[in-house]
């Protein structure tokens, strides 16, 4: 893989911690711990783009257990873009991460819009609308049924997280929901969960991702809750514009519209509770 001496290869570990810098400056807003959850939870997934010895672009691949890939962090850094550097590095991360994948092939990806066309090119296909809110976190009367999300079994959280993504991710969700400064809570009916988020801190505020519920008032007592532990502070909710109720959420609390992305798939796309998810976990790893 060689244009003007371009090397494709895996990164090292303090190569993710400058990605993650160049996703703080193109204004994504990383979380605190993004780097070190991410990484652990597959450390062959970051690829990077080497020139002449220094670090020119990279991205993720990460594979789910072979079951589902995701593709994202893709950046290049602003010197060195207009040369075709980044679609070399983009076409050769989708080689690899097919490679780590069973068949058949499903890989998702929330891509900006004004490169929807670019990776359409490339065999994705557009889903949906991810958009991000941002409001500023409230007091609100804590809801009853709210728990913490630590101090329930991690196999029932597993699987319900299982039944919202579309493949077992227990490795990432163990660290995800343990991270330093976050907040994790689940609605608790009976002896079941009926709904869970998680809110990190990020650069700037607090991102709540995921927010899960098996219905709109379940959402809504969530995310009061969640709001209720920052008041003053920003927060920011990634919401799939296929879900009509996420929507209504964001616009009972009257947040605002700062972001948004295509969510694609390459290959089958997966049947997902839609009107379960109110928020997406992240841009960068699904």
């Amino acid at each position: 893989m060689n244009k003007n001496n371009l090397l494709i290869r895996n990164m090292q570990r303090e190569e993710l911690d400058m990605l993650v810098e160049w996703a703080a400056a193109e204004g994504w807003n990383p979380g605190l711990s993004d780097a070190e959850i991410f990484w652990h939870t597959d450390p062959e997934a970051f690829i990077t783009a080497e020139s002449a010895g220094e670090m020119i672009g990279g991205g993720s691949i990460v594979s789910y257990e072979g079951c589902f890939g995701f593709m994202g962090f893709f950046i290049i850094h602003p010197e060195h873009r207009g040369k075709g550097l980044g679609n070399i590095l983009w076409h050769e991360r989708l080689r690899r991460l097919i490679k780590r994948l069973h068949q058949p092939v499903v890989i998702g990806m929330d891509g900006v819009f004004d490169m929807q066309a670019y990776y359409a090119k490339g065999g994705f296909r557009f889903s949906h609308r991810d958009l991000r809110f941002e409001a500023v976190g409230r007091n609100f009367d804590m809801p009853n049924g709210i728990s913490d999300l630590n101090a329930i079994p991690f196999s029932q959280v597993d699987s319900y997280d299982r039944a919202h993504f579309p493949a077992r991710r227990s490795r990432f969700l163990q660290s995800w929901i343990k991270q330093p400064g976050s907040f994790a809570i689940a609605s608790v009916f009976g002896d079941d969960i009926n709904g869970f988020g998680v809110m990190r801190p990020c650069r700037t505020g607090h991102k709540i991702g995921p927010l899960f519920a098996d219905d709109a008032p379940t959402a809504e007592n969530l995310y009061q809750a969640l709001a209720s532990q920052v008041p003053g502070e920003l927060i920011y909710l990634d919401v799939p514009e296929n879900n009509p109720q996420a929507i209504a959420l964001a616009r009972h609390h009257r947040m605002k519209e700062v972001f948004g992305c295509a969510k694609m798939y390459y290959g089958p796309r997966p049947v997902l509770p839609e009107n379960e998810i109110f928020a997406v976990t992240t841009f960068e790893l699904g």
